[in-house]
């Protein structure tokens, strides 16, 4: 397969449903009808929740089969098993808008791999409480928007950022050690399509300078989880977790370097995982088809 795959030539399906028997002929069948060929396909029986989930990523021969084709064709096959579904076309970049405060790394790090293609996505702006990074959203040639927050103007900030996310037609919404916690109503409009990371201290070490804290407990591993952003703070399903094995010898300074290494490789492949629909979520879970 292609780093790249062809526009308006490769397909990625995702579905889930009740599970019953016939799903995944019903899906080859409709593939057949329309000239596809599954690239990739993988697949989850949830047993516990009689749930069924699947991805299929495929071509078609036929130059006249356009997603409109597609979606029209399987929307009967999704009507007969009671069929959850997204389809879309490869190639089409996830519009990601990515805000964050004063902690560059995730935000370095999704900008070079964007520049060098590790990543299929969009960055039409960048969204920050803070004016730190402008310059670096320069000269990525991104808009910078500086959005500052207080207790008594976050209603005004959250309504800026959302009014942002629809008139840029935002896919994903990243929170790259962004800094503020956001009001259950944005949480609840922004469901299923923003990702935050954070350090894997909590719940034990709240606050502030987590890593100090983590060194005088003498930690043995360092990690970062990647979750999607709900009402309830820091315990959205979860799509990416790591750790980094530290000893006794390395300082709190030590901990933080090691710790933003790890954050920003989580975040980055929560990023691509979600780009390329392989994340579907399953309750307070995820089923992350990698």
């Amino acid at each position: 397969m292609s780093l790249r795959p062809q526009p308006d030539r490769e397909f990625v399906l995702t579905l889930s449903c009740p599970d019953r028997s016939g799903l995944v002929h019903a899906v080859s069948g409709f593939l057949v009808r329309h000239s596809g060929n599954i690239q990739e396909s993988q697949q989850f029986d949830d047993r516990l929740q009689d749930r069924f989930f699947m991805r299929v990523h495929f071509d078609v021969s036929d130059p006249a089969t356009s997603l409109e084709t597609l979606r029209s064709g399987f929307a009967p096959v999704a009507e007969a098993y009671r069929i959850t579904w997204q389809l879309h076309n490869a190639s089409t970049p996830t519009r990601t808008l990515i805000m964050v405060s004063k902690f560059g790394h995730c935000l370095n790090d999704l900008l070079f791999r964007w520049r060098t293609g590790a990543l299929n996505i969009e960055v039409p702006a960048i969204v920050s409480n803070h004016p730190d990074f402008a310059p670096l959203a320069e000269s990525y040639g991104i808009p910078f928007h500086h959005v500052p927050v207080t207790p008594e103007t976050k209603p005004e900030a959250e309504a800026r950022l959302m009014e942002l996310v629809e008139r840029l037609d935002v896919d994903l919404v990243v929170l790259a050690r962004y800094m503020q916690i956001l009001s259950n109503d944005l949480c609840k409009q922004l469901e299923g399509r923003a990702i935050n990371i954070h350090h894997s201290f909590l719940p034990s070490f709240k606050g502030a300078r987590p890593y100090v804290q983590a060194h005088e407990r003498g930690v043995k591993l360092v990690g970062a989880t990647a979750h999607y952003v709900t009402p309830d703070l820091d315990e959205g399903p979860i799509i990416e977790q790591d750790v980094m094995r530290v000893s006794h010898a390395q300082s709190p300074e030590t901990l933080v370097t090691l710790g933003r290494d790890v954050e920003a490789q989580v975040l980055a492949r929560a990023v691509e995982w979600h780009s390329q629909s392989r994340v579907m979520i399953n309750g307070r879970r995820t089923v992350v088809f990698r």
